[in-house]
């Protein structure tokens, strides 16, 4: 049974949503940021990465950074203004990327749902970055990273979406990427609907942002032990997410480039490989089957074919979980490890992981420049594969999905 409330939103008038809208903190590094967010005192990335504002040398981590946050989000609420919302609400987002359109539930979810596995996992999450959003949630006393949820849809809910949406939006802005973000409060009148069909449901899924949910747990647990009166209403019990039905989302290939050979010639490499994989240069360059693999070499792409004798009756050799018949576990246990040498893609420095909405000119221009050896292209993972893998308590490896388009912080904030 899944708990879905509404909240009192502190949110942008609709005359500044562009200027203050921003990217997710994850999706830039520092100098990306601090470009985007360049002649735009109100952009919301002065808070959710405040560092942009002091010298390069700066440990992102200092407490300076998340004092700084605070002191941005007091200004940027006098200055834009923001307001929150006089009454509690359920809002409807809507995401349109390349004629697609998605729409979610804007909503505070459980942190015990979470903490329980109401709300399922996928993905592991690293200490340092849980440290980082933990410190920035109990400073500035707001959830400003938005949880991307899924489940599998309901009518009733679909039908109430689809009143809404007839009124005028709150917010109707496309930021330079092109992606249209539309906002609209529910009336209160169909609150009750959302809460009882949500609470029908068994399980949500967690698509993007298991660092912002896992840091919404500790926060509440800072604010807990420092709240002797704790009796479960406070709002740093609940976290931000959008819950989109699992039909309208589309996942991107989440793809990987190597640093090096690890210490094999090309000849040495492409021979290696060719004992697990059928190898043939091909002018595709993304896979257009799952178990099928694109790879970037030397200014040539192949394509790669897992060999049928690691293959038994369907069954991947070896493969003893959902996550093992992945194609992503397939690359990593036969190629990334035994040939290149990627014990841990979670720590290994020789592998980084590019997002499908780079295209694969990204993939082609890091291993052009030579700080990469090799690029390799992947089929991206399946709604049904999320689901199946969180339902059996299992983990995916690191960088397997990459949802695409993304929700904008700043349109919608939750205080705590």
């Amino acid at each position: 049974m899944a708990v879905i409330r509404p909240f009192n939103a502190l949110r942008p008038s609709p005359e500044v949503a562009l200027r203050v809208a921003s990217v997710p903190y994850d999706v830039v590094n520092t100098e990306e940021a601090a470009e985007l967010a360049s002649g735009n005192n109100l952009s919301f990335l002065r808070i959710t990465r405040s560092e942009i504002e002091f010298a390069s040398d700066k440990n992102p981590y200092d407490p300076d950074i998340y004092t700084r946050a605070k002191e941005n989000l007091n200004r940027i609420i006098s200055e834009a203004p923001l307001i929150t919302e006089s009454e509690p609400s359920f809002y409807v987002y809507s995401l349109t990327m390349d004629g697609r359109t998605q729409n979610g539930i804007c909503a505070t979810f459980s942190v015990d749902d979470y903490d329980n596995n109401i709300i399922l996992k996928h993905e592991k999450t690293r200490k340092v970055k849980e440290d980082d959003r933990t410190n920035h949630i109990v400073t500035t006393g707001a959830q400003t990273g938005v949880v991307f949820l899924t489940y599998k849809g309901v009518k009733s809910v679909n039908d109430v979406v689809a009143e809404v949406k007839k009124d005028e939006p709150l917010y109707d802005i496309t930021p330079g990427d092109g992606i249209r973000h539309q906002v609209w409060r529910v009336k209160s009148e169909f609150n009750k609907i959302i809460i009882n069909e949500i609470a029908g449901v068994q399980n949500l899924y967690i698509a993007d942002g298991h660092h912002r949910a896992a840091s919404a747990s500790r926060a509440r647990a800072v604010r807990k032990d420092n709240n002797p009166a704790h009796n479960g209403s406070e709002e740093y019990n609940y976290f931000i997410a959008v819950l989109f039905p699992a039909e309208e989302l589309k996942i991107l290939d989440y793809n990987r480039v190597i640093h090096d050979l690890n210490g094999l010639s090309k000849d040495e490499f492409l021979k290696r490989i060719a004992e697990d994989f059928e190898v043939t240069p091909s002018a595709e360059k993304k896979p257009a089957a799952p178990r099928t693999y694109g790879m970037y070499l030397d200014k040539t792409w192949y394509s790669l074919k897992l060999s049928s004798k690691h293959i038994r009756d369907g069954k991947i050799e070896g493969a003893e979980s959902v996550g093992d018949s992945l194609d992503v576990s397939v690359l990593q246990n036969f190629l990334l490890n035994p040939v290149l040498g990627i014990d841990d893609p979670r720590t290994n420095k020789r592998i980084d992981f590019v997002g499908g909405i780079r295209g694969m000119a990204e993939l082609e221009k890091l291993v052009d420049s030579g700080k990469f050896a090799v690029a390799f292209s992947l089929y991206p993972v399946s709604l049904d594969d999320l689901m199946n893998i969180s339902d059996a308590g299992e983990i995916m490896p690191p960088k397997s999905t990459w949802f695409e388009p993304k929700l904008r912080d700043g349109l919608l904030t939750h205080l705590i």
